[in-house]
């Protein structure tokens, strides 16, 4: 009996001082890791959620690029950090799609890491250049199985790759890859000729689109995009069972106390629903999300399986 008196306050110390080191969250500065260049939807999202984030941690966030290597650099880097909470990812559809592309990642996609909250979800939009005699998505079929090999597409990393080879796998097409190590210089090509199709992002290309530079067959979502709200989606257009959305959220390294997850996750939550960086992002074609890490992580799961049939069915390569 003395023994277990003895031993109960030590129990309630060391639940007392777990509970002020979450409370103490954080202790230096946050860094958001961006697995791509500057400029690119997911910088501008960690951009815009950053300075509220600092303002409700009491702490400076930082926005940090890391590109390369289809983001697995950055991936691998965040696999390895520490987990406390002060190095936080961004990640795409991306990160769902390496999975079935690259046969050996330095890191497990699903041990090394811990989702906390989605950011946002929006379609891309299916692009051509005006000289192409396609003013619908049927028209581009018909043009595409008349001249299989023969019309190019431009794509700026994997998801963009991705959603043209389920087009093609969707609609029984031979259309020839063109790789860009950015979505610029893929629409520079595509205004200016070089290539005659690509699926890239709404915020990518809507400027274009509207300037008369290219002309925009459909979007890729399974609803209608609020940034473009005149074009059919690609089921609408013609091609069943397509949807193809672009997305981004948030993970930290695996093992990052539950605490500190939950309070990341509701803190980047609240950001996204602000009324400035809400409308800023409809703007942009990304709808805001802010789920749970349950929800997020049943999302991944379902991205993974989705593009793995892709990448079977396509026989899709990291380029």
């Amino acid at each position: 009996m003395p023994k277990f008196l003895i031993a109960l306050p030590a129990f309630l110390i060391f639940a007392v001082a777990a509970d002020a080191g979450a409370q103490a969250y954080p202790v230096k500065p946050v860094r958001i890791v961006v697995p791509f260049a500057a400029g690119g939807p997911a910088d501008i999202q960690a951009r815009l959620i950053a300075p509220r984030l600092s303002e409700a941690l009491g702490q400076s966030v930082i926005v940090e690029n890391r590109p390369g290597g289809n983001t697995i650099i950055a991936t691998e880097l965040t696999a390895r950090a520490e987990a406390d909470g002060h190095w936080v990812q961004v990640i795409s559809a991306g990160f769902a799609i390496n999975v079935s592309l690259y046969p050996k990642l330095p890191y497990d996609s699903m041990r090394d890491f811990q989702p906390v909250t989605q950011l946002t979800s929006g379609p891309a939009i299916a692009i051509v250049h005006p000289s192409l005699p396609a003013r619908s998505v049927k028209d581009l079929i018909a043009l595409a199985r008349a001249k299989p090999g023969q019309l190019t597409y431009g794509s700026a990393g994997l998801p963009s790759q991705l959603a043209v080879e389920l087009f093609k796998v969707l609609t029984k097409t031979d259309i020839l890859h063109v790789p860009y190590k950015g979505q610029a210089p893929a629409m520079i090509d595509l205004v200016a000729g070089h290539i005659q199709l690509s699926i890239p992002t709404i915020l990518g290309a809507l400027a274009h689109y509207k300037a008369g530079r290219v002309r925009a067959l459909a979007t890729t979502g399974a609803k209608r995009a609020a940034a473009a709200p005149e074009l059919p989606t690609m089921m609408e257009a013609g091609v069943p069972g397509y949807e193809a959305a672009n997305w981004f959220g948030t993970v930290v390294p695996a093992k990052t106390p539950a605490a500190v997850v939950s309070r990341l996750g509701q803190e980047i939550s609240r950001a996204l629903q602000l009324p400035d960086i809400r409308e800023r992002l409809l703007s942009q074609g990304m709808e805001p999300v802010g789920n749970a890490p349950a929800d997020f992580l049943k999302h991944v799961h379902s991205e993974m399986a989705k593009w793995s049939k892709v990448v079977k069915a396509s026989g899709a390569q990291p380029n």
